[in-house]
């Protein structure tokens, strides 16, 4: 294995030389999370401009090997819990194991072999005794979580810890177009959501930060809590929001025009989201 000790800057996904499963040290989580790739084609359905995947690509997830998945996690799992990778790799302090973290390099939710995959991370965590405490993550921007196969996979997530962490940079649809290079009804967003609440414990992710110098408006504050307040009127009440700006560089065009929000910016937008009666951590 590569021998760099990772941090909460390097998320080299080749760090562990492995096809699927790669360490980071999430800042987020505060530990270590095991993260399974299974975009190893670049690919995504959305293109945000803050996104670090370099060659990103349209599309969906490639086939996955189960075979090789299986291996890896169990190989990786062995090394973290038996092995020394914590201490010749992790900093002091986290090294711990926070969870498996279904993210990569697009829409984990994209891939045909998505229920299987969560049904495969329930018998390895259960057959190598993994604690119940460290959750199954699936960290997602939400628009195929309209499919009944989709919903199925969270269903079963939701029996091993899991937690959906739901994408919602912009809620207008001009700001979803500029953030995430994507064309999308808040309807549809709205519905999706509503579907990932029912079926998992759900946080909301938003990447908050300043475009060409100016930071969001607050025209996109106003638009996010009027669509947050909606959503608690109707009663579908998400765990709360992770809120957080620029830690690496964007690998898309548009990076030269982003830059990070200072942690007073965040925490601004955070207490208005607070009002609304959510909690929220910030991750300047």
């Amino acid at each position: 294995m590569n021998s760099k000790e990772l941090s909460t800057i390097n998320h080299d996904r080749d760090s562990a030389d492995l096809r699927y499963v790669y360490p980071v040290v999430s800042r987020r989580a505060g530990g270590v999370s095991v993260g399974i790739n299974l975009n190893t084609n670049n690919a995504c359905n959305w293109r945000c401009i803050y996104c670090q995947v370099p060659g990103l690509s349209r599309g969906a997830a490639p086939a996955v090997d189960m075979e090789v998945l299986e291996k890896e996690l169990r190989g990786f799992l062995y090394e973290l819990l038996h092995g020394d990778f914590m201490q010749s790799r992790v900093p002091e302090g986290a090294r711990r194991i926070n969870d498996i973290a279904l993210s990569g390099n697009g829409e984990p939710t994209s891939s045909a072999e998505f229920v299987r995959v969560i049904e495969l991370l329930s018998r390895v965590r259960h057959e190598m005794g993994l604690p119940d405490t460290v959750k199954t993550v699936l960290i997602t921007n939400g628009s195929l979580l309209y499919r009944n196969e989709v919903q199925q996979g969270l269903r079963d997530m939701a029996k091993i810890n899991g937690e959906v962490w739901f994408k919602l940079d912009r809620a207008s649809e001009a700001g979803m177009q500029r953030v995430n290079d994507i064309r999308i009804s808040m309807n549809k967003v709205r519905g999706n959501l509503e579907a990932a609440i029912a079926c998992c414990p759900t946080w909301l992710q938003t990447c908050w930060f300043a475009l060409d110098g100016e930071p969001p408006s607050r025209r996109d504050e106003d638009d996010y809590l009027e669509f947050v307040a909606a959503l608690l009127r109707d009663g579908h009440r998400p765990q709360g929001v992770l809120l957080y700006s620029l830690a690496r560089p964007s690998m898309q065009a548009e990076a030269p025009r982003l830059s990070a929000l200072t942690e007073a910016q965040l925490q601004g937008f955070a207490d208005r989201i607070a009002e609304l009666g959510l909690p929220v951590k910030v991750s300047p």
